[in-house]
């Protein structure tokens, strides 16, 4: 990568230095806020998107891009921040981005058709990306000891609970105004955290050198495989992956874009994210553990709510009442988790969290097309009290003891990773749960069809008492049967995904052993010189 990059990178200053603790404790809150937005508006559509279709006249394919577009351009900014927080600094990056979300919401919530709605999206996410990565990276650097445990603890908060938060939040907001305010509730909180954070200080120097020698080459190639990756992800599981011509072609687009992401990143004078992280394997490890957690906390918070609306017919206020049970004991676990890591060795801690998470799991795969608020409630209270203690000491595993020159890449590849292994484990149970439907419907078919019809002739004479027509009679019984068996056939394939999803976090498990870390509160500040 050259003398030119060290060079040039190492004019960064260090972060936040000759602040006091009070004020970069403000500058760490509003930067934490606006992860939080950031993060919230992924899935504050969510229960809303047939609100936002019928007022923008989309189709059924077509309204899907709302959360799409904020997806693909979301992932592709999550690395390159790093390079922006350089050559810009942290502050500049961090209130541009501010400033770009607030009119982007305003022009979402603005939108005249389904195509300027996609558009207005995919710059809100672009934007709000930045503000992802960059609030862990600049915690890191500020804090040292027990309040950089604290860091990972308060983040991880703030990333599983705003899309756990997002549909609740998105169907409220929809019910008392309209889809319109899921957008214009932006506006306030971030006018005023573009206005506030330049005013608390420098958090680092800008090297504006950068951006002279940017390798536009390794933008595009970024951009190309991330973007076709998302949109492989998100599209794969509704057109029946590589059948469809168009998922083959992205895919190829994807798989080509990532070849010259590599060759960039290892031969170019200034690349726009590095790879360095990885030659500590520590780093690495923590990736991986940090894929399975994402997998398993979106795929999780995707299924519960599809469950609770599809096989039991709740409500979108419903369903939010519900699935805030996990929201509540995250809030709860996350003092413990950040106090664990600095006491206990942190292979301890998340090999707990991975084995509450499992358990949790299991339990879920006994779900019957019974089960409500009461019978969810432990398996939910178990998986929010546990994805605290997987993503803190994952957190410090990955950031802690990485120079300060590297850090900020870290964090975007670090939250890189658990981004794509929510669009991973989304795409992945979405296609189980299609497959394991389809194959206990043809079951239950086979049965139906093998069984005495003497019951079912008796039940529509017993029915045509009533309706003084047996055809139509036999009409209703056989549409009560086939919902009966499509709810059933539904449930049992619900059963199969969590279980295969407790598996995955068991066999996770072997990972652990091998990461070496250290307690977070014998962890010393990077060095300010």
């Amino acid at each position: 990568m050259g003398a030119a990059s060290a060079s040039l990178s190492s004019q960064t200053q260090p972060v936040a230095a000759g602040l006091s603790e009070a004020r970069k404790l403000v500058i760490f809150a509003i930067m934490a806020f606006g992860q939080f937005m950031a993060l919230l508006d992924i899935q504050i559509v969510a229960a809303s998107l047939n609100s936002i279709q019928s007022g923008l006249s989309a189709g059924p394919d077509e309204i899907a891009w709302v959360q799409t577009a904020y997806l693909m351009a979301e992932i592709v900014m999550i690395p390159l921040a790093a390079f922006l927080s350089q050559a810009l600094s942290t502050r500049w990056l961090f209130t541009l981005s501010a400033v770009l979300f607030t009119l982007s919401s305003l022009l979402c919530g603005m939108a005249w058709s389904i195509q300027s709605m996609t558009i207005f999206r995919a710059i809100q996410g672009f934007v709000g990306g930045a503000m992802v990565p960059t609030v862990f990276a600049t915690g890191f650097a500020m804090f040292s000891g027990r309040r950089r445990a604290m860091i990972p603890a308060i983040l991880g908060i703030t990333s599983t609970l705003a899309p756990t938060l997002g549909p609740t939040l998105g169907g409220w907001i929809t019910d008392v105004s309209s889809w319109h305010w899921l957008f214009f509730v932006n506006i306030v909180p971030g006018a005023a955290i573009a206005i506030l954070l330049p005013l608390l200080g420098k958090v680092d120097e800008p090297n504006l050198a950068m951006l002279k020698r940017i390798d536009w080459l390794h933008v595009a190639s970024l951009a190309l495989f991330l973007g076709s990756l998302q949109y492989v992800l998100e599209e794969g599981p509704r057109h029946q992956w590589f059948e469809d011509q168009t998922i083959q072609t992205v895919a190829w687009m994807s798989a080509v874009g990532f070849a010259v992401f590599l060759e960039r990143s290892y031969f170019s004078t200034m690349p726009v994210m590095k790879l360095t992280p990885f030659r500590r394997p520590t780093f690495a490890l923590a990736c991986v553990l940090s894929v399975v957690i994402g997998f398993g906390l979106y795929a999780s918070t995707y299924l519960t709510p599809l469950f609770l609306g599809r096989v039991r017919g709740y409500s979108s206020l419903d369903i939010g009442t519900t699935v805030f049970v996990t929201g509540i004991f995250m809030t709860l676990g996350a003092p413990l988790a950040a106090r664990l890591t600095t006491i206990v060795d942190q292979r301890i801690v998340i090999g707990v969290g991975f084995s509450l998470f499992a358990l949790a799991l299991w339990l879920m795969s006994g779900v019957t097309s019974a089960w409500g608020f009461w019978e969810l409630f432990p398996a939910q209270a178990i998986r929010g009290f546990a994805i605290l203690l997987c993503i803190v000491p994952s957190v410090g595993m990955a950031l802690n003891g990485v120079p300060p020159e590297e850090l900020r890449y870290a964090s975007g590849l670090f939250n890189l990773m658990r981004n794509l292994g929510g669009a991973f484990g989304i795409a992945t149970v979405t296609t189980w749960l299609q497959d394991y439907g389809r194959m206990h419907g043809e079951r239950f078919g086979e049965a139906l069809g093998q069984a005495n019809t003497s019951a079912l002739g008796a039940a529509v004479s017993r029915l045509s008492a009533f309706t003084a027509d047996a055809a139509h009679a036999a009409k209703l019984l056989q549409g009560e049967i086939v919902q009966l068996v499509s709810q059933q056939a539904l449930t049992l394939a619900f059963q199969d995904v969590f279980f295969l999803m407790a598996v995955a976090f068991v066999a996770a498990l072997v990972i652990v052993p091998f990461c070496k870390t250290e307690i977070l509160a014998d962890a010393t500040p990077p060095d300010a010189h």
